[in-house]
This record gives C-alpha cells, structure tokens and sequence, in this order.
C-alpha cells in the first residue's frame, strides 16, 4: 500500500466516524459531504473524491455503523457458549450499545429504519439488510436455545418480534427521556421471555 493509499483509507476512516454520529442525530439525509468535510477538517474535494456521491456516502455510513455494532453486540456474545447463555449476553450487550450511547444518537439502526422505512433505493436497502442481518441472528441463537431444551416450543419468529419491539422501545424512551430506566424495563421485559439473569 502506498501513502496515498494509506492516507485516503485513514482519512475516509475519520469521516465515516463522524458520518455515523451525525446520521444518528440527523439521519442519514442530513449527511452531507460540505458539513462532514468541514468536522472532520478535510477539504469537500476530498471527500467527495473519497465517496464519490451523497448516496455512496449514505451508503458506506450504513456499513461502518454495522461494523460497529458487530464489534460491540455480536462479538462479545460469540465468546460465550451457544444457547440460552449466548442470547442473554447478546441482549445484554445490545442493551449497553444503545444506553451507553455506542452512537451518540443511539441505535443507529433504529433510527435509519424509522427515516427510510417508507422510502425505497440502495440507502433503504442497505438499512433493510443490516437489520435483517440482526434479526437473523437472534433468531438463530433462540432457536439453538430451544433447541437444547432450553426455551422447550418457543415461537421463533414471534420470540425475535417480541424481542426486538422491547429492545427499540428502550432506545427510544430513553433518548425521549434522556433517563436509563427505559433499559431496566426492557430488561424486565424479557426475563420474562428469557429468565432472569
């Protein structure tokens, strides 16, 4: 890699940092390559080179913010064994993401689903498939619990609605709030599903 390589991977590094704040709070439309430019103190040229357009932009946001939320939810979870153990630390983790404020807007997720839920295009598409990635994935490891006899004739798909419904309420009492008991309710909530932990 030459050092102009390496700078423009760093500097686009710097600019998606702020881009997955800045979406948190304004959503993904309120990026925009002249303000991401002027807070992350590159010339607009720059990052347009770096982007090419608002949407590759948008687009490139959604998957820095996934990778994030890999590093902070999923990866935790995958050191414990699978099974009830693994969902509870998945939810628990998923719970400090979002009131630890991971993104300063919280979820960025939920907020990208709230802002293009009605919309369509590669933007919505790219939202759509990060959380279908996560819902995927909570059902996979409810269903390896039941499984192992541990949640005996669960629900699957009823069990990820339900599951993810407390999870989005939670981040979103609790920036409407700014209070963190929103968290401890959702984690009430599904101790009932799940047992206590």
């Amino acid at each position: 890699m030459d050092g102009r390589t390496a700078r423009g991977l760093k500097s686009r590094k710097i600019v998606l940092g702020e881009a997955v704040n800045m979406a948190s709070i304004e959503g993904l439309e309120g990026l925009s390559i002249g303000g991401l430019a002027s807070r992350a103190a590159l010339s607009k040229s720059g990052v347009a080179v770096l982007f090419g357009s608002k949407e590759q932009l948008q687009i490139a946001t959604v998957e820095a913010a996934r990778e994030v939320f890999i590093a902070a939810v999923v990866a935790p979870a995958l050191k414990t064994a699978p099974g009830l153990a693994r969902l509870r630390v998945l939810l628990d983790a998923w719970l400090s993401y979002s009131r630890d404020r991971v993104f300063t807007g919280g979820c960025f997720f939920s907020a990208a689903s709230t802002e293009l839920d009605s919309k369509s295009g590669p933007v919505r598409e790219a939202v759509a498939k990060a959380v279908l990635e996560w819902h995927s994935l909570l059902a996979s490891q409810i269903q390896t619990a039941a499984d192992a006899g541990e949640l005996p004739g669960a629900d699957v798909n009823q069990l990820v609605f339900e599951t993810t419904a407390f999870l989005e309420a939670a981040n979103a009492r609790s920036l409407l709030t700014a209070s963190a008991e929103p968290y401890a309710a959702a984690k009430r909530a599904l101790a009932r599903i799940y047992g206590q932990w």
